[in-house]
């Protein structure tokens, strides 16, 4: 692997430095990366939709279920009731877990289009050094990142949750199927 140190390529065995401009590979490299990151971020939020609205259903049949005379059973009412309230915790850390990829995948756009203008100011006699621009794409590939950490972090304690109803649903039905 070739180190890149602020617009230059430093080649091994060698102590001269080549400007990055005259290495395509690490212009490439610096647009490439949030690129990747960008469609990971966006395949997260897709899935996180997909899952709010999983929760949103969820929450209507419940809802419907307790509205219903005829089901009145108590201990699944009252099974019920807290699956609600996990449902609600559910859905707000999905929200919030959406709004942190979207700021990834805005994060990385951006980190992406200012490398692009970094790469094109580098071959350009401009005032604008490399290092701000750098900075600059680090920055915004850094917020990106962070977006995405988070983001999953929430997506795995709202996992959790969904395992925790889960678990207490399965433990009631086999209470109703154990013999005295």
């Amino acid at each position: 692997m070739i180190p890149v140190e602020l617009g230059v390529v430093l080649r091994p065995g060698n102590s001269m430095s080549t400007p990055v401009t005259d290495n395509p590979f690490a212009v490439l490299t610096l647009i490439a990366a949030p690129a990747v990151f960008t469609n990971a971020s966006s395949v997260l939020a897709l899935g996180t939709g997909n899952r709010l609205a999983r929760v949103v259903d969820r929450t209507r049949q419940l809802t419907n279920q307790l509205r219903d005379p005829a089901s009145q059973n108590t201990s699944e009412t009252e099974m019920d009731l807290r699956h609600i309230n996990h449902l609600e915790q559910r859905a707000n850390r999905l929200v919030r877990a959406m709004g942190f990829f979207y700021t990834a995948i805005g994060s990385f756009a951006a980190a992406s289009l200012i490398s692009i203008f970094g790469a094109v100011l580098a071959v350009q006699p401009s005032k604008v050094p490399f290092e701000v621009i750098g900075g600059l794409s680090f920055i915004a590939g850094a917020i990106g990142f962070v977006g995405l950490v988070i983001g999953c972090s929430l997506l795995v304690g709202e996992t959790r949750l969904a395992l925790r109803s889960l678990s207490e649903e399965a433990e009631l039905v086999k209470s109703w199927f154990k013999r005295p």
